[in-house]
């Protein structure tokens, strides 16, 4: 009996305010929340959904088990041989400040959460929307929005608003904070140099060489394109960096992705105005310009989304939403937008070619050498995904004409 394509093809739920991470051939997704009749609702906190990027199928979704984190959003996710690192976020409960992994390589097939409780040194408070770089086995953790008691205020924390009676405070945070993978100790590197960042939340970071840099976000009702780099050797801010020529607008909630050795990709997110961006642009480290990319789809815009980078310098971006969240929180969205950054190798556009036309090689294909036919199958059930579910989208957009004629 053949495979029912709705399920053969089954996608990720939708969401906003997830975590994802890369590692070797597939793409890993977890968390985040949906509105459901005017509620946020976060999703379950022992599932995982994993798309495997040569099928372009996701693996439906994986049970976790183990010392699961709380159901959350806006919490930062990142990997490191093979281990998937969840911290801070935001549940029913407040703001986090616990630290989770999940061995993404594990040969049972079973994914099992650990809680670190067994470190060394002072985690940073609680919080969520924060951004995290990856160097040398060491997490390395900037900004966020969260609270902090009246004895932990200093100068890296903009107070946003108070509750007197328990001298609780939230703001946003500009403080760096390590947490090394080795040896399970937390610290805060010892700034040698140059002019931090203002504190801010829902900005993004990207990892080129031994710089860390970051890219935007909010404080109070202020949204941000500053770019800024953090030598992770020296600890030696750059300051703002001036830029040449045009650049991208003022905006929270976007990614932005290293793609090669001197450039990043910056995606969406919300503008000043309020309004969900579709707008891409390239960020040259050689030349100190951006350039904005004139050939993206200007009707799909994403905030609060995920961009990961693919074996091939494709940029993977899942989720998201929309909508503006903070006034029309519904357009959470669950398909897979990838964008291509570079050419692609020789091999990738024949397979590609294989997999598109397979119809009318059907009968050649299985001539191929089986190392060869083994990549050809997975693009033809790749692209057969693609067609799938492009025929489902354009189906729902003619029932919704249908409904609002």
């Amino acid at each position: 009996m053949a495979a029912d394509p709705a399920e053969q093809f089954c996608v990720a739920e939708e969401r906003s305010g997830h975590c994802a991470v890369v590692d070797g051939n597939f793409l890993y997704v977890w968390g985040g929340y949906v509105s459901i009749e005017e509620n946020e609702v976060y999703l379950p906190n022992d599932e995982i959904w994993i798309y495997e990027m040569d099928s372009g199928l996701w693996q439906t979704m994986h049970l976790m088990e183990g010392e699961l984190p709380t159901s959350m959003s806006g919490s930062c996710g990142a990997s490191i041989n093979g281990k998937l690192y969840i911290f801070g976020g935001f549940d029913d409960k407040g703001y986090s400040n616990r630290l989770y992994y999940v061995n993404l390589r594990t040969k049972t097939g079973t994914y099992r959460w650990k809680r670190i409780t067994n470190f060394k040194g002072q985690p940073p408070t609680p919080r969520d929307k924060l951004s995290c770089w990856v160097y040398k086995d060491r997490l390395i953790y900037f900004g966020g929005y969260g609270c902090r008691k009246h004895n932990e205020l200093n100068d890296c924390f903009d107070v946003h608003d108070a509750f007197w009676e328990g001298q609780i405070f939230w703001g946003w945070h500009n403080d760096v904070h390590v947490f090394d993978t080795t040896t399970h100790t937390w610290s805060q590197p010892p700034i040698r140099g140059g002019d931090p960042p203002q504190p801010r939340a829902a900005h993004t970071c990207a990892v080129l060489g031994n710089k860390g840099y970051i890219f935007g976000g909010r404080v109070l009702q202020t949204r941000m394109n500053d770019l800024h780099c953090l030598n992770l050797d020296t600890w030696t801010w750059s300051g703002r960096i001036n830029i040449s020529g045009e650049k991208p607008k003022d905006r929270s909630w976007h990614t932005l992705t290293p793609i090669g050795d001197d450039r990043l990709f910056l995606f969406g997110g919300l503008s000043s105005d309020n309004v969900p961006l579709s707008d891409g642009w390239i960020h040259s480290i050689t030349t100190n310009g951006w350039k904005q990319l004139t050939h993206l789809p200007k009707s799909r815009p994403r905030l609060w989304h995920t961009a990961c980078l693919g074996k091939e310098g494709e940029v993977m971006v899942f989720g998201g939403s929309k909508d503006d969240l903070l006034y029309m929180d519904t357009g959470h969205c669950s398909d897979l937008l990838i964008f291509q950054t570079q050419p692609y190798s020789l091999l990738r556009l024949c397979l590609d070619c294989i997999g598109k036309n397979a119809a009318l090689l059907e009968n050649q294909i299985p001539c191929l050498p089986s190392k060869l036919l083994e990549e050809v199958l997975k693009k033809i059930t790749f692209w057969a995904a693609m067609t799938h579910r492009q025929e489902r989208k354009a189906e729902t957009e003619r029932q919704s004409q249908l409904h609002t004629t």
